[in-house]
């Protein structure tokens, strides 16, 4: 696959890098002198193309009528915008992703305001997202986002004193959308059952909505957590 990158910058620079060593077919397009120092010291020389990301003579030379996606990366939302409108409609490129750098301007990168931008990554919205997850989920961890829907695999402990314990998987009133798909227990793994029953300190690996993670860690943890109540008095 070829993925043609705008803006050499850490983010453009780090995803050149990451798409390289699995092997991807990569170019990027830079225009800032100092930047392409760094870049040249950092990339292969036949990946890296000088110029106005924006300029259709520039994206031609980098091969954009063979890429595959186009990835805007560059510090200026105006320029990722007109990237990707020009990638689709002069160009015809199947697949445009945008960096947001200002989340004030995340509304010009929805599908219908017509600049043909599919995938739009909002910086600050994903960052916060991260860490509301991280709050309420606890020491739930979540090991893998799965590529379609909103379904993620995650991993629990069951703590001493859960509301799970000592009651099989069939009553413990579960949601539809958050199954249990193993439980790691003395170091071997167990499928389990609907009569199968949680013990202390399980290691519990479910494929579960965010929602429903939510329930699921409830069940797991203690109702209360000592070494927090003690650190009260």
């Amino acid at each position: 696959m070829f993925i043609l990158i705008a803006g050499g910058g850490r983010t453009g620079a780090q995803l050149a890098h990451l798409l390289l060593s699995e092997g991807y077919k990569v170019r990027l397009i830079e225009h800032r002198r100092e930047l392409l120092h760094h870049l040249h010291q950092e990339l292969p020389t036949e990946v890296i193309y000088e110029g106005e990301a924006t300029d259709p003579s520039v994206l031609e030379n980098a091969g954009i009528h063979q890429a595959h996606a186009v990835a805007a990366c560059t510090s200026d939302d105006a320029v990722n915008l007109s990237l990707c409108f020009i990638a689709r409609e002069k160009f015809n490129v199947p697949r445009t992703i945008a960096r947001i750098n200002n989340p004030r301007n995340a509304w010009l990168f929805e599908q219908q305001k017509g600049f043909h931008v599919d995938v739009a990554l909002n910086q600050a919205n994903l960052l916060s997202s991260l860490i509301r997850e991280e709050v309420s989920l606890g020491d739930m961890m979540t090991l893998l986002k799965l590529r379609r829907g909103k379904f993620s695999i995650v991993e629990e402990k069951v703590e001493k004193g859960a509301r799970a314990l000592g009651t099989p998987l069939k009553d413990l009133g579960l949601p539809h959308d958050c199954i249990i798909a193993a439980i790691i227990r003395d170091g071997e793994v167990t499928l389990p059952r609907g009569t199968t029953t949680f013990q202390e300190w399980d290691e519990v690996l479910a494929i579960t909505t965010p929602e429903s993670a939510r329930r699921l860690e409830e069940l797991l943890s203690a109702d209360t957590h000592p070494e927090r109540d003690e650190e009260k008095r």
